[in-house]
């Protein structure tokens, strides 16, 4: 069996999250998904009676989940590497038995496991015929301002750039993998937050204090020059300062809703299957092909 590629240090998250627990973690980005979720599960007209928690840093996610009402038993999951391919397994390190769960929920997660296509094969397998995967996940427009100005710094200061932020999913292309990992209604959409900091250096801490700073298997090894720290700095303010002096930085939280198939699911309608004429619907008149609209 092949495995893909490994670009994500897994063991490096491990122990920097560690580390963010430690000095105190800055918890506003999973503190809002945590609200925003439990308002997602409200509208849904039952009770999770036993569910699983995807790798979410910190219990803020949990204790909203639980204390909401909507869901029972909600156990910790996480994604271990067995044997060269990575696996969802839960506290007891046991990969989940087949349709023995509810509901996954995932918060701020998914987008540092290498394998996303099998993650979400191995969530759909796990739930039971119309169970639920709740996701969200830091989408591919984050930290643009931060990305470009690095990338500008190190090409002008050392000739070249060096990956120092994650590739995260496009929004465009995680619909599909839903549907591809057997997901039914699939819906995908982004939620945009601005958050403003007196400089660079700000931003920068507040990553480290979420554990979200590098940990690319390919990130270059050498410490950030001063040379290319002081023109990254520059190039940041110069673009991205408001008139206040202070500088925005972007996150794209996206979210991911997929059911595990049921027969109780809505369906589309077979093709031909109308029994009433869109024109009739819209009150104008039906033109056939090739026919010229009247202009009159």
């Amino acid at each position: 069996m092949t495995t893909g590629p490994t670009i994500f240090d897994r063991a490096l998250l491990r122990r920097r999250r560690a580390r963010a627990l430690a000095l105190g973690p800055a918890t506003f980005l999973i503190d809002r998904v945590a609200e925003e979720m439990a308002e997602r599960l409200s509208v849904v007209l039952r009770r999770f009676e036993r569910a699983a928690d995807l790798d979410t840093p910190a219990d803020t996610l949990r204790d909203v989940l639980t204390a909401g009402g909507k869901v029972g038993a909600l156990e910790r999951a996480s994604i271990v590497s067995e044997a060269g391919l990575e696996v969802m397994v839960g506290a007891d390190g046991a990969p989940f038995a087949e349709a023995s769960l509810d509901l996954v929920v995932s918060g701020l997660a998914l987008q540092f496991v290498n394998d996303l296509p099998g993650a979400l094969i191995q969530i759909r397998r796990a739930l039971k015929a119309d169970g639920l995967l709740l996701a969200a996940m830091i989408g591919g427009d984050s930290l643009s301002e931060l990305r470009e100005a690095f990338a500008q710094a190190e090409s002008e200061v050392e000739g070249g750039i060096s990956p120092r932020v994650a590739p995260f999913a496009d929004i465009r292309d995680l619909g599909s993998l839903l549907q591809r990992a057997g997901f039914a209604l699939p819906v995908v959409d982004s939620d945009r937050v601005v958050v403003r900091y007196g400089s660079p250096i700000a931003l920068m801490r507040d990553l480290r204090a979420m554990a979200a700073t590098n940990i690319l298997v390919e990130r270059r090894r050498a410490p950030l020059g001063r040379a290319t720290l002081r023109r990254m700095l520059e190039i940041y303010a110069q673009r991205f300062a408001d008139a206040d002096g202070r500088v925005r930085a972007t996150f794209e939280i996206v979210w991911l809703t997929g059911w595990a198939p049921h027969e109780s699911q809505q369906k589309p309608l077979r093709p031909g299957s109308a029994t009433r004429r869109l024109a009739d619907a819209l009150g104008t008149k039906e033109i056939s092909a090739g026919e010229k609209p009247d202009e009159n």
